[in-house]
């Protein structure tokens, strides 16, 4: 979920609050299948370089880019692919604020952070310079926003776009599984081995996963789901069908509140003293960092009152997934046992 004050409509805190999760747009017609040149695929070490990203762009280089920068999240599903990049930019690292200390953010994945330039940590942090430094063939992001680049500040979006190519990856207006294939598309053609033990089996878990979400959606028919991220101020319900994870766990047949969305059509924001609106048997919690987290949540009355907090049925939502088989695959297995799990309170 995403957040930020931006040139669009959408506010920061809104889009952060729906989840990063809330896509804008039509949904491509051909979400899974850009198409992709056969001069990209899978171990090329020189000559032509084609990739047609999910703004239906078609990139292209004299080479395999090897000096690649991406979006934290897009370099985590690639690296999960076996494609390492230079340097990255969004939450990467988060510092605690009484130790001090500083961790991976959540949105790393795998990523061995101390061996990478981080272009920057924050929304609207973007240090043209690093990137420059790191002689960039390559500019990788999420796209939440139709024809934009996620992370990639608006005061700067169009010298930094011409600068190096741009692939831009769907993460909204589509699904998780066709999400995760168009990064493995990438992937591939940028040398990752798909037939590699590593993908082959995250694959195979993917598709276990998806099939155990299915049947215990089928199973527990009775069990809704609300999908929830919390401000200080505002507590956010978000839609499923604007989300690539929530829209795949629906099409699995997970039941989810429908919120009475804003105008935008992606969530509905609830003061606290109104969260008890909708009820629910399961709440899937935003786990970014930007978002305020259940266990700071103790003190609002009205949380404490919501059936599913009462009986300890609250789970972290993955709400930016790491669009590989294998992160997702958790994602998937993780709601599958809360809802094979859960007692029908609301």
């Amino acid at each position: 979920m995403p957040s930020k004050d931006r040139a669009t409509h959408l506010t920061r805190r809104g889009l952060l609050a729906a989840g990063g999760a809330l896509g804008l747009g039509a949904a491509l017609a051909a979400c899974g299948g850009g198409a992709q040149d056969d001069k990209g695929s899978a171990g090329a070490a020189s000559g032509p370089w084609t990739f047609t990203d999910d703004r239906r762009k078609t990139v292209e280089a004299k080479s395999v880019p090897k000096n690649i920068v991406a979006f934290v999240g897009t370099a985590a599903a690639l690296h999960d692919y076996g494609v390492e990049v230079k340097g990255v930019f969004g939450p990467t690292t988060v510092e605690d604020p009484k130790t001090k200390q500083v961790t991976p953010d959540v949105q790393a994945g795998d990523l061995d952070v101390d061996k990478l330039t981080v272009i920057g940590n924050r929304y609207d942090e973007f240090d043209i310079e690093k990137y420059l430094g790191l002689e960039p063939e390559l500019l990788v992001s999420a796209m939440w926003l139709p024809g934009k680049l996620w992370y990639v500040p608006e005061a700067s979006y169009d010298k930094v776009v011409g600068l190096a190519p741009t692939v831009a990856l769907e993460a909204s207006a589509t699904t998780m599984a066709k999400a995760v294939q168009r990064h493995a598309d990438l992937a591939k053609s940028l040398g990752a081995d798909l037939a590699s033990t590593r993908v082959a089996d995250a694959r195979a878990r993917f598709e276990k996963a998806s099939a155990r979400l299915r049947a215990a959606a089928k199973a527990r028919p009775e069990i809704t789901v609300m999908i929830g991220s919390a401000s200080a101020e505002l507590f956010y319900v978000s839609l499923a069908a604007k989300s690539a994870d929530t829209a795949y766990f629906e099409e699995l047949g997970v039941r989810f509140v429908k919120p009475k969305v804003d105008e935008q059509g992606f969530f509905e924001s609830l003061s606290w003293e109104n969260v008890d609106t909708y009820q629910a048997d399961v709440i899937i919690m935003d786990n970014r960092s930007s978002a305020v987290q259940p266990a700071d949540l103790k003190t609002k009355p009205t949380w404490n009152r919501l059936p599913a907090v009462k009986a300890g049925q609250v789970h972290p939502r993955v709400t930016e997934p790491i669009f590989s088989y294998d992160k997702c695959a958790t994602v998937l297995d993780d709601l599958a046992q809360a809802i094979e799990n859960a007692r029908k309170v609301a």
